[in-house]
């Protein structure tokens, strides 16, 4: 009876004792020179799971869940592919004054992940983007062979799961270099008409595109997923003359997989824009083929906001800017003429790129019923600036400054996600184009003259 109760015992002990499993990747290491004061960790679908806060000696340690699979860290503007498995217990060196070259890895994982750093250099070696695109087909087609053969032979020695899943990896990589040549072999050597031969290699013939688990798993697959569909849907509007929006809805409404259909048409929502002429009818088709909740919720309070930018309707107003001449303005006190607004900011390259040729409007149009209004959306930080930048570089027009940058409620009714950007009001207060041409097209010329201003 004492040796069956005695036995009893050391079965619970032993069971009470075995550990759980590991959930968990755990990641350390010492950065010189960080960029930044965190480490991003993004997933495969580019969505952060961890920022992890950099030492002041460079040191950095802690634990990210649930992890299998390909991750990206980035440490301020520079970045490096990893992959991380649950039990993972992963220590980085790095210098990020020599990114790339300097990453090396100790710990259980550190096999696959130092081939992935030295995957980028092998990449690297092959050549920038435009030698390698300029290449003739043959070269060029050695090169690629050449990348993927030396890839394929350092996955020697590395664990067997790991292997089966980068060659798959490289195989889409490889897919997706071969198919971006003739669009960029066109773009880098200035030659728009420029067709592959017909012995070039099709590499989409038997390659199935309907694979839901590749497609979560590989970035790149999900890229060349994307690249087809939207190359189909331009032929297919094109032979049949209806809009890209509707081919593309045609096209994702014979899908076989839900999810690659749902993720397609979260791509494609990003387009209902005040910009988009079609965007009642993407935004209607969306809302009908999407099973995805989150997804509809979002895009209808963003179609409910372009609903109301749309020509025609009231113009959301701005109120008590300060004015770079003295006091301040507000929208309503430039009633009874046309207003053209230019949303920028003295950081802006592409907003000071506009200047010169907002200069030239404002000349030919001085003594017409248009007032020309500049609202820079720069920081309070950066008042000074703003105020040499109007002096040094003689801007004429309404200069204003937002009142809190970014946030400001006039910036934010409007939707504005990027600047510079361009408003035209009537002289009644109501939009005309919540999204106008930029002083360098001549399209907003054309539109004055359909103004008669």
């Amino acid at each position: 009876m004492k040796k069956l109760f005695f036995g009893i015992l050391t079965t619970i002990i032993i069971s009470c004792n075995k550990s759980r499993p590991v959930n968990y990747t755990l990641f350390t290491g010492t950065i010189k020179n960080a960029n930044s004061e965190n480490l991003i960790i993004k997933n495969s679908s580019n969505e952060v799971v961890r920022e992890i806060k950099i030492s002041d000696t460079g040191t950095f340690s802690d634990t990210i869940f649930n992890t299998n699979g390909y991750y990206k860290f980035s440490d301020g503007k520079e970045s490096s592919s990893m992959f991380l498995k649950d039990d993972y217990n992963l220590h980085l060196n790095m210098d990020a004054k020599e990114f790339d070259e300097s990453i090396i890895y100790a710990g259980k994982g550190s096999d696959v992940n130092n081939f992935l750093a030295q995957k980028f250099l092998i990449k690297e070696r092959t050549g920038t983007t435009p030698e390698l695109y300029s290449l003739d087909e043959v070269a060029y087609l050695a090169k690629m062979n050449e990348q993927k053969s030396t890839l394929e032979k350092s996955l020697a020695n590395l664990p067997p799961d790991f292997v089966e899943q980068e060659k798959t990896n490289i195989k889409y990589e490889y897919i997706s270099h071969v198919i971006s040549y003739q669009p960029a072999h066109g773009y880098f050597t200035k030659n728009k008409d420029f067709k592959v031969s017909e012995s070039f290699p099709n590499v989409l013939k038997d390659l199935d595109l309907n694979n839901e688990k590749h497609y979560e798993l590989f970035d790149t697959y999900k890229g060349i997923v994307g690249n087809y569909f939207s190359s189909s849907a331009r032929e297919k509007a094109e032979k049949e003359n209806i809009s890209f929006e509707a081919a593309a809805l045609q096209l994702i409404k014979e899908s076989k997989s839900k999810v690659i259909g749902n993720n397609l048409l979260a791509d494609l929502s990003r387009q209902v824009s005040v910009r988009n002429p079609n965007a009642e009818e993407l935004y209607n088709g969306i809302m009908k083929l999407s099973s995805d909740k989150a997804l509809k919720e979002k895009l209808t309070e963003k179609f409910n906001k372009i609903q109301k930018l749309t020509r025609g309707k009231t113009s959301p107003v701005f109120a008590n800017y300060e004015n770079n001449a003295g006091g301040t303005t507000s929208l309503t006190d430039l009633r009874g003429k046309y207003v053209y607004i230019d949303i920028w900011a003295t950081w802006c390259q592409p907003c000071k790129a506009e200047i010169p040729f907002l200069k030239e409007v404002e000349k030919k149009y001085h003594d017409k019923n248009i007032e020309f209004v500049s609202i820079s959306i720069d920081a309070e930080k950066d008042h000074s600036i703003w105020k040499q930048m109007i002096k040094d570089k003689q801007l004429t027009g309404v200069q204003l400054m937002a009142d809190n940058n970014w946030n400001s409620k006039f910036i934010t009714d409007y939707g504005v996600q990027g600047i510079p950007h361009f408003i035209l009001i009537d002289p009644s207060g109501n939009i005309v184009n919540s999204y106008a041409p930029r002083p360098s097209d001549k399209k907003l010329i054309e539109l004055f003259d359909e103004l008669k201003i």
